[in-house]
């Protein structure tokens, strides 16, 4: 899978990417998060922790993929899908993971990942998918309901990279309703 958009290109994951892909993850969080989790967490965090969790070669169907948004050598985003990882919804997919270099934020590279991320989950055979959003995160809620999500009301505390955050769920349907 590789696609061309204005100069960006969006193709999966190769292990060889892992680093790159942990740096703009940390620095996503350190920006995004930074009113939401503590200064002395999100200041500590590093890629060289982050990138050995990363499987890029995994392909199996139902393990996580991530697709990058990459211009020249340079990734500028990044966004994991995967089949839901929870009980309730367990025949919808899940968009786990959407991350821009925040050096590039308003450049429309999240639209075009989240874009890509869900005609990916079309092509795995998913109609519906669902993601958690950090509560109070106003940026990305603005951002997933422009695109189409909803809220769901389902929440939950989870522990995330050694934090424990709250979450919301959203949702929303892949395919036109028949």
């Amino acid at each position: 899978m590789s696609v061309a958009y204005s100069g960006m290109e969006i193709r999966l994951a190769e292990p060889d990417d892992a680093f790159a892909v942990a740096k703009v993850h940390i620095r996503s969080w350190q920006v995004a998060y930074r009113d939401l989790l503590p200064s002395h967490y999100l200041d500590q965090l590093c890629p060289e922790d982050r990138a050995h969790r990363y499987d890029f070669a995994n392909t199996d169907a139902h393990a996580p993929q991530t697709i990058l948004a990459v211009e020249g050598s340079r990734i500028l985003g990044f966004a994991t899908t995967s089949p839901s990882r929870h009980s309730d919804l367990e025949y919808q997919g899940e968009l786990c993971a959407l991350y821009v270099d925040p050096e590039f934020w308003g450049k429309q590279i999240g639209r075009v990942l989240v874009s890509a991320a869900r005609a990916r989950l079309v092509t795995s055979g998913f109609r519906e998918a669902l993601l958690w959003v950090l509560d109070g995160n106003a940026r990305a809620e603005r951002f997933y309901q422009n695109d189409g999500w909803v809220p769901d009301e389902a929440q939950r505390s989870d522990m995330v990279w050694g934090v424990t955050v709250d979450e919301v769920r959203y949702v929303r349907a892949l395919l036109p309703q028949s």
